[in-house]
């Protein structure tokens, strides 16, 4: 309502006032007193309601849309590239793009999700195959509404090629969808540079026409760090009918690919679904990592954040034609061979089909030996969910990662076909695999061949682990003197004797150990009467006799009970918020945050309203840091989920040793508190005598690398892993451990925490609450046999921490 009509309104209701001199007014002329007063009232009562409307809607109503922005692309057939579709600026690169922006409107018209909330598009790039057109398309979607636009893009695929066009713009198939981009982190961080390269046969140009040879490398390289908080891209395009090689001769970046990261897309535009790797940490020149696009394209980006700006990165680049580099599979002949992915050791192409038929004489069978199968890309490191790339022999899909023999696949004829498919995301390394020509009634010569028919070598039987996956090598054993000798045939390992877990599964490493038939075994060792236990005296000299004896009866303190905030002990071990009051004042209970009986969906925050703990090393000035609570996919830090906190301050524990990472602690203070939710939830501290029994289950978290020396994991991942003796574990770890460490992991190797997991938490669920264990700190290599993690003990540092946060 303008001011205007506002005056008007007042002035006709003053023109309704009853006049001083009734006489002189007609009855006709207007209302009587009453109605008068009634339509002022009216009048105010619409005034007040349309001023609060105005209030609410231009003041207190929120933001309820949500900006949307997806990458994609689509192969436009009827069209030949043209040099001039290189430039944006050029009449051919506009006119196309006209055309594309027709054909994407016609598009998401015919889905009801998206018509409704679709904006408009941009071409941002054009390469060959027929004509491969690059786009962006902005929705505006109701908030609420974003999961049915995501499902929307992520099936165009599938609508589109049942749609139906009488007269289409053009001829385009193959449209994809790469979800939907963070803008910020794409096209708003500071510093940000872009770079466009010609490759040709011998040399390439910079878009401005300056010539240089063959390398790109990251600014100062390798004089001077790279510059921090930097988004840098390089486009390289290469000659018609040819694909990029990109050979990375140095990388030394952060090991945490969530700091520094580069990233190499089979695209010209960064598109999750053309991601062909993701790398940081240090390369040596020695091992040099080779990349080959699957196209005359490709981009190559680097992420930086403030921190710890490493030397950066060097890439020699080349083109190869498409026939050659393409070319793989074949038939192999003969008694014996060997056969390898394209470009092995090093990474295959994306979107890559080979088979390979292999032949022996007649009368004999065909047996393959996988030396190395590297396969693990996001979505299947476990090797069983082998939806993506995949080698099929025998009708069963291979992924996931095997090493040095393990994994063999032997035909019922004289021949085999071995074939290799690769999607058009993440390549890893293939694999290198031999095949030999053997009798079928001994398929394995010299090795041992397990009941699913994989053939393992003959050291690996009667080891103590289950080399072939079905515990056949493992049974009907006659084990060494360095092996236990289970009743029920299995061999386990002596490290395993008497650390209070069975391992042989009959309780046989654990008999035998420590006190005699009745006889209570003391915390220190010591052995007394099972008569003496709860007698009120201290026959084992630690009190662990008197432990959990009585409740609520004062006891002597010791480092092994209860201390009560009235200073009063009690006897109950780890009575915690575990829902009952054992103290007199309740301290027991206090401080216990939230409950929740399901453990397997606990998304942990390690959190506790304001302090969080993480590992000491690497740490810089509060202002630097930002805190995300809630977070499970790395990329969607706009989630409703996540919460978004400064930090208010850092304190590392100022005896932290970085050499033998002992004391590998410190604390970081949020800005503000924090409001939990299903997303966000406190994990409660353990009192200093809480005690994590050795063999019990506890989870690890994080987003660190799926593998020793692979990449970040976008998800957050979780694990369960069961805490190990510290004696046996000492010894393994030949005596690197103090007593502010403890070990936990899966001595048969495969599950552990790896780089980047640094910092997370060791949680250990207890009735219906979750505790903090440990936290990661170290470990040799990643999920090695023999070699479990090492986390720092938390309740070694309850002092310190309370000293610190009153907590």
């Amino acid at each position: 309502v303008s001011n205007l009509s506002l005056n008007l309104l007042f002035e006709a209701s003053v023109q309704f006032l009853p006049a001083s001199d009734p006489k002189k007014v007609e009855k006709s002329k207007g209302p009587g007193r009453t109605g008068a007063v009634i339509g002022v009232l009216i009048f105010a009562a619409v005034l007040a309601l349309m001023t609060g409307l105005l209030i609410w809607h231009f003041h207190f109503r929120k933001n309820d849309w949500a900006k949307k922005m997806y990458s994609g692309s689509l192969k436009i057939t009827d069209q030949t590239f043209q040099n001039a579709y290189e430039d944006s600026n050029t009449t051919e690169f506009q006119a196309l793009a006209k055309q594309v922006l027709v054909e994407l409107k016609s598009i998401y018209s015919n889905i009801s999700p998206l018509k409704k909330y679709y904006v408009g598009s941009t071409v941002q790039a054009f390469s060959e195959g027929s004509v491969v057109a690059y786009y962006m398309s902005e929705f505006r979607v109701p908030v609420g509404q974003e999961a049915s636009v995501d499902q929307a893009m992520a099936e165009l695929q599938n609508v589109f090629a049942k749609r139906i066009m009488p007269n289409p713009a053009l001829r385009v198939k193959d449209v994809t969808t790469s979800g939907k981009v963070n803008t910020v982190t794409l096209y708003l961080l500071p510093q940000c540079f872009q770079r466009k390269l010609f490759l040709s046969s011998w040399w390439f140009c910079f878009i401005l026409n300056v010539c240089f040879f063959e390398v790109i490398e990251s600014p100062g390289f390798p004089n001077t760090p790279y510059t921090p908080n930097t988004f840098i891209q390089w486009q390289l395009r290469a000659d018609p009918d040819h694909v990029i090689q990109i050979d990375f001769s140095n990388i030394v970046l952060e090991d945490n690919c969530n700091n520094d990261l580069l990233k190499i897309y089979d695209s010209l535009v960064p598109m999750e679904s053309r991601v062909m790797e993701e790398l940081c940490g240090c390369h040596a020149p020695s091992k040099p990592l080779k990349l080959m696009s699957s196209q005359n394209v490709m981009l190559v980006t680097m992420f930086t954040n403030e921190e710890l700006n490493f030397p950066g990165f060097r890439a020699q680049l080349s083109q190869i034609p498409r026939a050659s580099a393409k070319s793989c599979g074949g038939k192999l002949l003969g008694t014996q061979g060997s056969f390898q992915s394209p470009n092995f050791p090093n990474y295959y192409l994306p979107e890559t089909d080979c088979t390979w038929e292999i032949q022996v004489p007649v009368g004999k069978v065909v047996k393959v030996t996988f030396q190395l199968l590297l396969l693990a890309e996001p979505g299947q490191e476990d090797g069983k969910n082998c939806k993506k790339d995949y080698v099929m022999i025998n009708n069963k899909k291979l992924c996931g990662e095997y090493n040095n023999g393990a994994l063999t696949e032997t035909s019922r004829t004289n021949t085999m076909t071995v074939m290799l498919h690769s999607d058009s995301s993440y390549v890893d390394r293939g694999f290198q695999a031999d095949y030999e020509a053997v009798d079928s009634s001994d398929p394995c010569p010299d090795m041992f061949q397990c009941k699913n028919l994989n053939c393992i070598k003959l050291n690996l039987k009667c080891d103590g682990w289950n080399d072939c996956g079905d515990l056949s090598d493992e049974l009907n054993c006659k084990c060494d003197s360095n092996s236990i000798t289970c009743k029920n045939g299995l061999c386990k390992s002596m490290f395993w004797k008497c650390d209070g877990v069975n391992d042989c599964g009959d309780n046989t490493d654990e008999e035998g150990c420590g006190c005699k038939a009745g006889q209570f075994a003391c915390e220190n060792s010591k052995c007394v009467s099972e008569k003496n236990k709860c007698d009120g005296k201290d026959d084992c000299g630690d009190g662990s006799d008197e432990l959990g004896c009585t409740k609520n009866t004062d006891v002597t303190c010791t480092s092994l009970t209860y201390k009560c905030n009235n200073n009063k002990c009690i006897s109950k071990v780890n009575p915690e918020c575990d829902g009952t009051p054992d103290c007199e004042d309740n301290s027991d209970e206090e401080n216990c945050g939230m409950s929740d009986k399901n453990v397997s969906e606990i998304k942990i925050c390690l959190s506790s309203c304001k302090m969080l703990v993480i590992p000491e090393r690497g740490l810089s000035q509060a202002s630097a840091w930002d805190a995300y609570l809630g977070l499970h996919t790395q990329d969607k830090i706009n989630s409703p989920t996540v919460v978004k906190r400064k930090l208010k301050q850092i304190i590392p524990h100022p005896y932290y040793n970085t050499y033998t990472f002992d004391n590998d602690i410190a604390l970081m203070e949020l800005d503000s508190p924090v409001t939990y939710t299903d997303y966000i939830k406190p994990i409660c501290l353990p009192a200093p005598q809480h005690d994590f029994k050795t063999g019990n289950g506890v989870w690890i978290s994080g987003w660190g690398a799926t593998r020793e020396g692979g990449s970040a994991a976008t998800v957050l991942q979780k694990a369960e892993v069961r805490i190990i003796n510290s004696t046996v574990c000492n010894t393994l770890m030949k005596g690197q451990l103090t007593s502010q460490m403890m070990c936990a992991g899966v001595l048969a190797g495969g599950i552990d925490a790896c780089q980047g997991d640094s910092g997370g938490p060791l949680s250990s669920p207890e009735s219906d609450r979750m505790f903090l264990a440990g936290v990661v700190s170290w470990g040799d290599g990643c999920a090695r046999r023999d070699k479990p993690g090492i986390y720092t003990r938390v309740t070694k540092f309850r002092g310190w921490i309370k000293e610190k946060t009153k907590v």
